[in-house]
């Protein structure tokens, strides 16, 4: 496709337009509701009034409040808890006034302080359809590149935006396009790493079920500017949704000579197949994942060499996750010094959060880089229900920590969070009100990361397991002083002795809550004492203050 023929087709896309338009959230956790059964019913009920010329019903992607859904968008007014039935009710309200029963107050803080980057064509395009993706600027970003943008131009901007992978781990993007481009030899291969498994995480999911022409769109952008014409998406068979339409936008777009050769009439090629996981933790990190899609067993390897250099079969190999990518369209249309604005001075552009546990509004978030804690669990996501008091929350996963109440007005960032004693990670934040057992908490964590150790190297396999008995022990009240200082020094030795981040993270939970509620410990052994007629003595174990390093 020449770009005056892109151009063509997005002026009849922008064309094609509708009197009235009803958007339907069909993403998992409203399809998990039957949101697929009620945008058939819209459908039928637009037919049955012969209005199929005047109103478009479409299905959508996540507009964020899932604890509402089914979601739908009429015109301006949003409609939540949505059944079937109400469908006939809704078509009428077009021509009337809204149905005040379903209204979502949609100026209230979860929809007001978000600021959406990743997310801004969730709730209004197809995501199945590349026409009304493209009338939304779907692939712009990636014709400006190839027609006028040098690869070292592309890199620079990125550069110069501060963006930084999504991922977890916060490595400057730029920074690892630029250490790719000067990998010498002529194959190179960029991947999509969509392989999400955290506990209570599911915005890469979103992100590739709600608009994944835009992670096509970054990926083939990246391959430009390091020189690769080979992409993989790595994406887990858990998500039936996500798969089914990465397929298919990866059939349109090769369809519409989007991806494959001499794109936009360039020299530029690409192409891009999906790889399924079969649902490792461990796949997460790089060199796993690498080894996974080779079709290999999917264990970490020691770095140096880097994926940089030394990836996917031998070759050079640029890894970002799905985020990362989605960041990219946007920061090549609206320039870097844009992007750059948003955020903090280390940390620029905004993230999503998965929003779950003791809380009012749970969801899909995206917010600035820099937002006070308190701001979204108290503003945005509601607050705490039942008139509980917060307790802690935990971001990261499995690899982060727990952050205290006293802690509530630190910004979200990389570097407070990390100072903190947790980490970003890929977003995932759980909310904990005064019912919660920390130890208890520590222990659920550790068990996930004992069952995902690959069990390649010993600290790690044996290191999570043992540490698990002890949590479990102290958690029956079965624990003992010596215990307690036992799982510490664990902690310190799986930390410092593992092969890969998984390991190397694993006792970050731990660290988090003894760090905060070592006194919640120091109970449950008191209370074991007391059960075996011992009188609990003072606790001779070192108090714990080490810093949980991402």
């Amino acid at each position: 496709m020449k770009p005056e023929e892109f151009m063509t087709m997005m002026e009849k896309a922008r064309a094609d337009t509708f009197e009235h338009e009803l958007r339907v959230c069909t993403e998992s956790g409203c399809m998990s509701l039957q949101s697929d059964v009620l945008q058939k019913a819209l459908s039928d009920e637009v037919k049955r009034r012969g209005m199929s010329d005047k109103v478009c019903v479409k299905g959508v992607g996540c507009m964020g409040l899932c604890c509402n859904g089914p979601l739908v968008k009429a015109d301006k007014a949003m409609y939540q808890f949505v059944k079937p039935e109400h469908a006939p009710a809704i078509v009428e309200a077009l021509a009337t006034q809204p149905i005040k029963e379903l209204l979502c107050d949609t100026q209230q803080p979860f929809f007001t302080r978000q600021k959406l980057v990743v997310r801004e064509h969730f709730g209004i395009v197809d995501p199945e359809n590349l026409m009304d993706c493209i009338a939304h600027g779907a692939y712009q970003a990636l014709l400006k590149t190839v027609t006028t943008m040098t690869p070292p131009q592309v890199i620079q901007e990125i550069s110069d935006s501060g963006l930084r992978g999504r991922g977890g781990a916060g490595f400057p993007t730029g920074l690892k396009w630029a250490t790719v481009s000067k990998a010498g030899g002529t194959t190179k291969y960029v991947i999509c790493n969509g392989d999400e498994g955290d506990p209570g995480a599911f915005m890469d999911r979103s992100v590739m079920e709600g608009d994944p022409h835009r992670v096509l769109e970054g990926m083939a952008i990246a391959a430009y500017a390091v020189g690769a014409e080979n992409g993989v998406i790595y994406v887990r068979a858990e998500y039936p949704l996500a798969v089914k339409r990465l397929t298919k936008a990866i059939n349109l777009a090769r369809r519409h000579e989007l991806i494959g050769h001499n794109i936009f009439g360039t020299k530029f090629s690409f192409n891009v197949e999906l790889r399924l996981g079969a649902g490792a933790f461990v796949c997460g990190e790089e060199t796993a994942l690498i080894a996974s899609v080779e079709g290999k067993r999917g264990v970490p390897r020691p770095r140096p060499p880097y994926p940089a250099n030394y990836g996917l079969f031998g070759y050079p190999t640029l890894i970002n996750n799905v985020e990362t990518y989605a960041n990219i369209a946007p920061i090549i249309n609206k320039g870097a010094a844009w992007f750059a604005q948003i955020g903090t001075e280390k940390s620029k552009g905004t993230k999503i959060f998965a929003l779950t546990g003791k809380i009012k509004n749970t969801g899909l978030i995206e917010v600035p880089m820099g937002i006070a804690l308190r701001d979204i669990i108290y503003d945005i996501a509601g607050g705490i229900p039942d008139g509980k008091a917060f307790k802690a929350v935990q971001t990261g996963g499995p690899s982060g920590g727990c952050i205290p109440a006293d802690l509530l007005d630190i910004t979200v960032d990389y570097e407070s969070l990390a100072k903190a004693g947790s980490i970003m990670g890929s977003g995932g934040m759980i909310v904990m009100d005064e019912t919660s057992n920390m130890a208890d908490v520590a222990r659920f964590f550790m068990e996930f990361c004992m069952t995902e150790s690959c069990g390649k190297c010993i600290p790690c396999r044996v290191g999570t397991y043992e540490m698990h008995e002890l949590l479990d022990r102290i958690c029956k009240k079965r624990g003992t002083p010596e215990d307690l200082q036992l799982l510490k020094d664990l902690c310190d030795m799986v930390k410092q002795t593992s092969l890969c981040g998984l390991g190397q993270s694993a006792p970050n939970p731990v660290l988090s809550t003894l760090r905060y509620f070592e006194q919640e410990y120091q109970n449950l052994i008191a209370e074991a004492q007391a059960a075996r007629g011992q009188t609990p003595r003072a606790d001779t174990s070192e108090h714990i203050e080490l810093e949980v390093l991402p």
